[in-house]
């Protein structure tokens, strides 16, 4: 094996100084000139050269990683944004290490001190809670945080970054929807509504039907609390219990909007418990778009989110604050969501309101 390639044999096929090929390695390319960047980083490719992360960490005081915290995995969209995460970090030479914190403030607290420790400087959070707090004195050292699906909130003490659709816009959309195919006992399944995208899902359900001269009925809105998580790990069985006790109700829902489409395929299953058919007995309403929404039977109508943009999004403006390349004022990024009409969604049969 031939000696190691150092970054004194790329200066030196570059023609440029060793501390100029630091630079571009470093991200402090900014004021480069193009011809110089090309030069340097064609003798890295054709030289082979590696950079050694451990000597970077120790020269920067960072490592070249960024932390994503998410509720859980088991939803196949949380593995969808960590995908999309990942493609645009490491187009930007830096890896992720992805933890599922179940909406634990305690214990995304832990995580983000242990990536600390580990010379993580920023990370990307999805859990939406209502407080940040637990992570101020992180953020008072020098920690990023671009947050997903969380606007401000008034009891915040330190601003960051975020990324969204506006929540309420979205369920507006669904439950627009469900009332022009002549719904009107519309039900609304959820996990704990104690998160901040989920409260702001929740008021635009209300409004919606407020809008439409339709006075929002308790007994139609089903917020699973039987224990003390959020449901994203279990978030089927939560979607079908709900099912089976809305639909089991003297004057049952019509349709339904479902906090997310795993929830939603938990209503699938509740309904085929008990005998309906979908759309023909009940109308159901996902949110995301994951992938799984095209083949279940029938496919579902759901609320994309363009998970592709707010990942890609999430993680520039993340790195952008590490680089120091991105210097504005934290803002609050809003994204456009849309309604996916598919098979599960249909005109609501004449007669009553409830079912066969």
């Amino acid at each position: 094996m031939g000696e190691k390639v150092t970054i004194t044999d790329v200066a030196r096929a570059a023609s440029v100084s060793p501390s100029t090929v630091s630079n571009l390695l470093n991200g402090r390319s900014k004021r480069m000139r193009p011809q110089t960047k090309t030069r340097i980083e064609n003798a890295i490719k054709a030289l082979g050269y590696r950079p050694n992360k451990a000597a970077q960490q120790l020269k920067t005081g960072h490592a070249r990683i960024i932390g994503l915290i998410v509720p859980s995995v088991a939803n196949p969209f949380y593995g969808m944004f960590a995908r999309h995460v990942e493609k645009t970090a490491l187009a930007h030479d830096y890896q992720v290490l992805l933890c599922n914190s179940e909406r634990d403030s305690a214990r995304e607290r832990d995580y983000a001190e242990e990536l600390w420790g580990y010379g993580v400087r920023g990370i990307i959070f999805g859990s939406s809670l209502m407080q940040f707090s637990h992570l101020d004195d992180l953020i008072e050292r020098g920690l990023h945080l671009v947050a997903f699906d969380r606007l401000t909130q008034e009891q915040d003490t330190m601003i960051i970054d975020s990324i969204g659709v506006d929540n309420a816009f979205a369920t507006r959309l669904a439950v627009k929807h469900l009332l022009s195919l002549g719904h009107r006992r519309i039900a609304f399944l959820s996990g704990r509504i104690r998160t901040v995208s989920r409260i702001d899902r929740l008021n635009g359900y209300l409004s919606a039907l407020r809008e439409n001269g339709i006075e929002p009925d308790d007994d139609l809105i089903w917020h699973g609390m039987t224990n003390g998580s959020f449901g994203d790990a279990d978030a089927i069985e939560r979607g079908r219990q709900g099912a089976h006790e809305l639909f089991s109700k003297a004057d049952p829902p019509t349709a339904v909007f479902a906090i997310n489409d795993m929830y939603a395929f938990g209503a699938y299953a509740g309904a085929r418990d008990l005998g309906l058919v979908i759309p023909d007995d009940v109308s159901i309403v996902g949110m995301d778009d994951i992938m799984l929404t095209e083949v279940v039977q029938p496919p579902l109508t759901t609320i994309r989110q363009p998970i592709a943009e707010i990942a890609q999004q999430a993680t520039e403006r993340l790195i952008g604050r590490i680089q120091e390349t991105y210097t504005k004022p934290q803002e609050h990024i809003v994204v456009t969501p849309r309604l996916i009409v598919r098979g599960s969604t249909a005109q609501r049969a004449n007669g009553s309101h409830g079912h066969k």
